[in-house]
């Protein structure tokens, strides 16, 4: 009956437009409990590598030395050391202190051009792949950190006609 006579009180008061009263959200009094949990996440050292390709541009006769840079970019964990090294790339003869390119074009095979690759602007340490001698030291701080690497074409005994490339593997040790 109660249910009937409160259907019936809605329906009149929609009819002639008396204001509703809403109806409040039940307030508890009994008291409170709360719980806690623990949120983790565990970060390990690490890093990663990008590099950029290092191009010393067309140019005829190595008469002088080639210049040009490029970077290698590391992202570490914050306060996490590392090194980088540079290996001698991919071509067969190549080491850290006589860095080669070879040929590209059918039937140059074994044509090299030599270059270099340094830590410095001046061009006096060579940038090569054994920790703590010839690798570029650093801390991570959780962004990347760019790297330049100075490239050298010196001035050598000029082969024939061809695009000449290799491939160096940047390494970060941490």
């Amino acid at each position: 009956m109660k249910r009937k006579l409160l259907s019936s009180g809605l329906i009149v008061a929609l009819m002639f437009g008396l204001p509703l009263q809403l109806a409040r959200a039940a307030v508890y009094s009994n008291g409170t409990a709360t719980a806690t949990f623990t949120v983790t996440l565990t970060l390990n050292a690490n890093c990663s590598i990008a590099a950029t390709p290092l191009s010393f541009g067309s140019n005829g006769v190595l008469t002088s030395a080639l210049n040009q840079q490029t970077t290698v970019s590391v992202t570490c964990t914050n306060t996490t050391p590392y090194n980088v090294g540079l290996d001698a790339g991919t071509v067969t003869g190549s080491s850290v202190t006589n860095r080669l390119m070879a040929g590209t074009a059918t039937g140059n095979t074994g044509t090299t051009v030599g270059f270099e690759l340094y830590q410095d602007a001046g061009h006096t340490v060579l940038w090569g792949n054994t920790q703590g001698t010839n690798t570029v030291s650093g801390t991570g701080s959780g962004s990347a950190q760019p790297l330049v690497v100075y490239g050298q074409v010196p001035a050598q005994t000029t082969p024939k006609p061809d695009t000449y490339q290799t491939t160096v593997t940047a390494t970060v040790y941490f």
